[in-house]
């Protein structure tokens, strides 16, 4: 049985020893559930940090176009958020990388937040991201989230105005969710230069790690952000594309290794 860290410990853990945490992202169930439970492995073999794992969701307001598809293929197999539970139960044995489930608030209030958050604790998660609350509506969740040892885990925007980024760096847990431009997830060629201010800003108000997502397509661009000065580098549409759209589950995995360790090895 795998080492297993919370997500603020495992980031403490990359802080201490200077590595820049490397952070993709999945959505469970494209192409399938087995694919899902062996490209964790694989991401976890591979270097990664911490592993943030989507449930498929009908109206993603955060994603653009890549994973958007691969929920909509994940939804159509019939992957509800129970299967997804169930692939965390059966993966958090064997990997040292905590887990952090992506999901929007529907799922979670059609459960209820204690159920959901008793449930995805059980099954061996480490954390939660959920994109579309607002700041002034987390206290409950938070509250419910810690009580079962899961770190809420908030994101910050190139538009979130500097009073507000700092209570958002206040209130997240395990590291706070930069994200480096406006608009919906996907791959970018470059990544916006301002970046580096938004971190430098983030950097004046908080001492917690700071991950850098949106955009980020290969390992030029991971490197960028890492000289930037970000602890951590989330990667999500360029992995989801390469696992979900290729030819076979088999080649999927391939490309989503070779491209994982391109980012792993960069930073």
């Amino acid at each position: 049985m795998a080492q297993q860290h919370g997500v603020a410990q495992r980031m403490v853990e990359c802080k201490e020893t200077k590595r820049t945490a490397f952070i993709p992202f999945l959505v469970a169930g494209d192409p399938n559930l087995e694919s899902t439970v062996e490209a964790i492995k694989a991401l976890d073999a591979i270097g990664a940090d911490v592993i943030e794992l989507g449930v498929p969701y009908s109206d993603p307001l955060a994603d653009g176009p890549t994973i958007q598809a691969a929920a909509t293929r994940a939804l159509q197999q019939g992957v509800i958020l129970d299967k997804v539970i169930d692939v965390v139960r059966q993966v958090t044995p064997h990997i040292s990388a905590p887990i952090v489930m992506f999901t929007y608030f529907n799922p979670i209030m059609a459960r209820g937040l204690e159920t959901f958050c008793e449930q995805i604790k059980s099954a061996g998660a480490s954390g939660l991201l959920v994109p579309d609350i607002p700041l002034e509506e987390t206290t409950e969740i938070r509250e419910v989230a810690s009580s079962h040892g899961l770190d809420l885990v908030m994101l910050a925007t190139p538009t979130t105005p500097t009073p507000r980024m700092k209570l958002i760096a206040e209130k997240s847990m395990g590291f706070v969710y930069l994200v480096s431009l406006t608009g919906v997830t996907g791959m970018r060629g470059t990544t916006e230069s301002r970046v580096e201010g938004l971190i430098e800003q983030l950097r004046e108000t908080t001492d917690k790690s700071i991950a850098v997502g949106f955009g980020v397509s290969g390992p030029d661009q991971a490197k960028q952000i890492k000289d930037w000065g970000a602890d951590g580098v989330i990667v999500g549409s360029a992995l989801v594309k390469a696992l979900g759209e290729a030819s076979s589950p088999q080649e999927g995995l391939d490309a989503l290794k070779t491209l994982a360790k391109s980012i792993r090895d960069a930073i």
